[in-house]
């Protein structure tokens, strides 16, 4: 794990680790909202409840799905609307933008309550969701140019990782209000809240890191990108490491500048080898949001109850521990064999997994349904049917956690050229939203109608749709970016090698005497 490219790339790891503490405001705020809105205390609060005491459950459901999902609507326009910032800002002025638009969005979630009613928190979800939209397309696209193509998988790989610190630390908050603080308004401003400690972290980060190489190259600052690259790499500005990678930079905006002079955005869109790459990026997102995890994810808390881990300490407790195997799960795979595997056989491997977990899941609920205690009867401890139930959640995450969790992001920021990659970025990530919006809206009511059927419904997208769909994927595993381009047939092998003799031969590090003393 800890080899000597490990600390030759310090600094994309440092790079990688500060971009992505916006992840962990992805994973955090995706996770946060199930437990927050399950909580007794907030439903009393927000009028969930009857004169009776007893949940009023169309209501409960109809604000859920509301808090949870007006988030993913935000963060659909923020993904789309981030490609133009980002062309134009540069990576890491765009991230810190969209920061401080997430940042206002959480301050007015905390503040909602009393005379500032639910609307507050239904506001401050859209706005944080545009931030959270533009960091999670620009994150990935800075880290993957900054990183080199044998690590590179590994670094990308970390989005996921970091999605789900981000998801199993909300858990765990929501966990300890429930216990400590559950007759508060406190069980939704500290999670809430807590939004702004990675937020303020990733602004303070990003002051220290520097600007993309290759979005620099791709804006003519020839001198400052050699310089940046040089930096990340620890080599010296005119080492045959640098000028090899710059060279093959400078070819691929020179082939794309050239085949596409004077073409505008529909060329980007549907020129040769192009489209084929946005329909990946859209469908690999559509598939992985309806693999079930965000299902699991937003709504641990009632998936659990369903399953017969009633009472709010139990369901939240099994939720903590689901969030406690993804992050490992994660990082095992991320750390030791995404580099080793490759894209493809992960990807099927994931899916068949995972649909064989839910169809596990599905019928046991069908054989051994789960009997809800009544109002004001204590919550008895789970069966061993729903023991086993969770047991296969927790197996099922982490053949997500192998493939389909880490993948997609890591695919998408793998296939696109410089000149088009924020716009695949952009793509995949507005469909990540799009779905993600769809499913989060829908789960409440899918979970109450369809009971196991649920499970049946996603382990059949799981087999039918994703691991079939796996086979037909390009293998990009050790590739460079600039590679893509042939993978996906928008230059030959041959040509592509005439550009690169080109920019060695006529490069322009020989003459920059001057940047080492920039390094």
């Amino acid at each position: 794990m800890f080899s000597g490219d490990t600390f030759k790339n310090i600094r994309v790891y440092w790079l990688a680790f500060v971009a992505y503490w916006g992840i962990i405001l992805f994973g955090y705020d995706t996770g946060i909202a199930g437990g927050v809105v399950s909580q007794p205390y907030f439903e009393t609060s927000f009028g969930l409840v009857n004169a009776d005491g007893s949940i009023n459950k169309s209501k409960d459901t109809e604000v859920s799905s509301n808090v949870v999902s007006v988030l993913q609507a935000g963060a659909f326009f923020g993904a789309l609307g981030s490609a133009p910032i980002s062309a134009w800002l540069g990576r890491r002025l765009t991230l810190i933008g969209f920061t401080i638009i997430f940042v206002i969005g959480a301050i007015l979630t905390t503040v909602a309550g009393g005379s500032r009613g639910i609307a507050y928190i239904y506001g401050g979800r859209v706005i944080s969701g545009l931030g959270i939209g533009g960091i999670s397309a620009v994150a990935p696209t800075y880290v993957s140019e900054c990183s080199p193509k044998n690590v590179r998988g590994r670094i990308t790989g970390c989005f996921q990782i970091m999605v789900a610190i981000g998801v199993m630390i909300s858990y765990f908050i929501n966990l300890g209000v429930g216990l400590h603080m559950a007759n508060s308004p406190n069980v939704w401003r500290i999670p809430f809240g807590f939004q702004l400690v990675p937020a303020g972290l990733m602004c303070l980060g990003l002051c220290t890191v520097k600007e993309s190489p290759r979005w620099l190259a791709s804006k003519g600052y020839v001198a400052e990108a050699i310089a940046n690259l040089a930096y990340l790499r620890r080599e010296p500005y005119d080492s045959d490491e640098v000028r090899r990678e710059f060279a093959e930079i400078e070819a691929a905006i020179r082939e794309e500048q050239e085949a596409r002079k004077g073409l505008g955005l529909k060329e980007a869109f549907l020129g040769k080898g192009n489209f084929v790459r946005f329909v990946i990026a859209f469908v690999i997102f559509l598939l992985q949001q309806w693999s079930g995890q965000n299902s699991v994810g937003y709504y641990a808390p009632q998936i659990f109850s369903s399953i017969g881990y009633s009472g709010t300490t139990n369901s939240l407790l099994a939720s903590g521990i689901y969030g406690i195997v993804k992050v490992v799960a994660t990082a095992l795979f991320v750390f030791f064999f995404v580099e080793s595997l490759g894209r493809k056989a992960s990807l099927f491997i994931s899916a068949m997994g995972m649909g064989i977990t839910f169809f596990i899941i599905g019928t046991i609920l069908k054989t051994h349904p789960v009997v809800t205690p009544l109002a004001g009867q204590s919550a008895p401890p789970p069966s061993p049917s729903s023991k086993g139930m969770a047991a296969m959640l927790y197996i099922y995450v982490c053949f997500y956690s192998m493939g389909w969790g880490p993948l997609p992001w890591v695919y998408v920021a793998d296939i696109f050229p410089t000149r088009t990659r924020h716009y695949g970025l952009a793509v995949g990530s507005g469909s990540q939203w799009l779905w993600n919006f769809v499913v989060a809206k829908v789960t409440p009511t899918l979970e109450t109608d369809l009971g196991f059927k649920l499970f049946m419904m996603f382990a059949t997208i799981n087999i039918g749709g994703m691991a079939v769909f796996s086979l037909f994927l390009p293998e990009t595993k050790g590739r460079s970016l600039e590679e893509m381009d042939i993978i996906f047939g928008s230059v030959s092998a041959e040509s592509r090698e005439v550009f690169i003799e080109r920019a060695l031969d006529h490069s322009e590090v020989k003459s920059q005497p001057s940047i080492d003393k920039q390094i």
